[in-house]
């Protein structure tokens, strides 16, 4: 409690955000280690512990391990209680202890809801954060209650139908890609109703809270004339159904002269649609993406490294940053200074930012990608690729290679793995410190360019 207060008192929003996410890391490390959570023979290092506590919390879903055969029924609900902690958020879960407790949220805490969300207002984030708790408890729930009553012509008794049906849901809601199976969701390739209900589950998951809320409030408020969606959710929406249908089509069109041959088409076209959802941040497969060419495995690289959208559950450089630095392009090439979309001005510092976030994830990739060369001689430029752009984008795809993964890979991808989850906003300004304004300026000057 002293180290909590500490952090209160002396860290920026930012920096306490991110001592947060490392101390709810270490709390779910030690959930992964207490007796009971392992299958009766097996050992597990505690480095394969923590990089799964790393994962859990980050909602990515990258194992080292195969985890239907490592952890016992306790361990696969204190798997659960992990991947909803990473999901709803640190600030979160903390807002709704302390309304349950009568506690009164101040203002430090709000600032701190404020960070954890990526909002830019103050006001109103207690609210939003019970809206989320709501909205994410109700999508599981109804999405564990169709699984379990359908998987029971898959499993043998009940019991085991509901462990297999909450455990889907909430996975596929957090985005967390872990799965009990052994076999992700290759089981189900031939069951569309399985695959329609994991899409919905994980879109939802990885949209955006706001854009959940805003939807909620359309429905309930249908004859206010006041209402208007945000430019951010239309941004979002729209930013998300054409990587949805533009990955799809390149999936669908590539694999259809490969790995695809011999498929129906309408078999090709859920496989397809199904990993372009799943590339946004969840990770689950229904086919072996091992056997997809290196143009699809190159293409899925990149859609995991736009991730999903902010204040979702997903990771990546967010799917706002990539459509305003698509849209400042245009607008550049066109000679206009102005980003203008659906009627509304962007503001420049958000071109800014989203510009670092690229630069930074791209500089972090690379280097990633060359430390990694380093320590695993035996994986390929793609495999390697393919992994850090999979945990930076907290998706939980892999080539094969994270279960022989050295301990210094181990290292750098749970170092992705955790800044894709907190943000590279955040994790920029935790390292920046406070960022006291100039209190003056020296004389502008232009720099050639180009």
């Amino acid at each position: 409690m002293g180290t909590v207060k500490d952090i209160n008192k002396r860290a920026t929003p930012f920096q306490a955000i991110v001592s947060y996410y490392f101390i709810a890391i270490a709390v779910s490390f030690l959930l992964l280690i207490i007796p009971g959570v392992h299958q009766e023979g097996v050992k597990v290092s505690l480095l394969d512990s923590l990089f799964t506590a790393v994962s859990a919390v980050s909602v990515t879903g990258l194992t080292v391990m195969d985890i239907s055969e490592t952890y016992s029924t306790f361990g696969i609900v204190m798997l659960l209680i992990v991947l909803q902690l990473g999901a709803i958020g640190i600030m979160s879960l903390g807002t709704f202890i302390w309304l349950i407790v009568g506690k009164k949220i101040g203002l430090r805490e709000r600032q701190l809801i404020m960070v954890d969300h990526n909002q830019y207002n103050i006001s109103g984030v207690v609210n939003l954060i019970k809206e989320i708790i709501k909205i994410l408890f109700l999508i599981e729930a109804i999405g564990a209650m169709i699984l379990t009553f359908y998987f029971l012509q898959y499993y043998a008794s009940f019991k085991e139908a509901l462990l297999h049906g909450v455990f889907a849901a909430v996975s596929a809601t957090t985005n967390g890609g872990f799965d009990i199976t052994g076999l992700s969701l290759s089981g189900y390739a031939d069951d569309y109703f399985v695959q329609i209900i994991n899409m919905l589950l994980i879109t939802l998951g990885a949209i955006g809270f706001p854009v959940l809320i805003e939807v909620k409030h359309f429905l309930l408020n249908k004859d206010d004339k006041r209402f208007r969606f945000s430019l951010f959710t239309k941004i979002t929406t729209t930013t998300y159904a054409a990587l949805f249908l533009v990955g799809t089509a390149v999936i669908f069109i590539v694999e259809s002269f490969n790995s695809f041959q011999g498929m129906s088409w309408h078999k090709m076209l859920f496989a397809s649609m199904f990993q372009s959802v799943s590339t946004r941040s969840a990770g689950l497969t229904t086919v072996d993406v091992s056997q997809f060419t290196d143009t699809t495995n190159i293409f899925m690289s990149f859609m995991m490294f736009i991730g999903a959208s902010p204040s979702s559950v997903g990771g990546g450089i967010r799917t706002t940053t990539f459509a305003i630095a698509v849209l400042f392009l245009i607008n550049f090439a066109r000679g206009k200074e102005d980003i203008q979309v659906f009627g509304r001005e962007i503001y420049l510092i958000d071109v800014y930012r989203s510009y670092v976030v690229i630069i930074l994830a791209s500089t972090m990739v690379l280097l990633s990608t060359m430390l990694l060369l380093l320590t695993e001689k035996s994986a390929s430029l793609l495999q390697i690729i393919f992994e850090i752009t999979s945990a930076f984008g907290t998706c939980g795809m892999s080539l094969g290679i994270t279960t022989d993964l050295s301990s210094p890979g181990k290292c750098i991808i749970m170092v992705l793995m955790f800044v894709g989850r907190v943000g590279l906003i955040s994790f920029l300004y935790s390292i920046g410190g406070k960022g006291d304004k100039p209190k003056y300026h020296y004389p502008k000057e232009r720099v050639i360019i180009g």
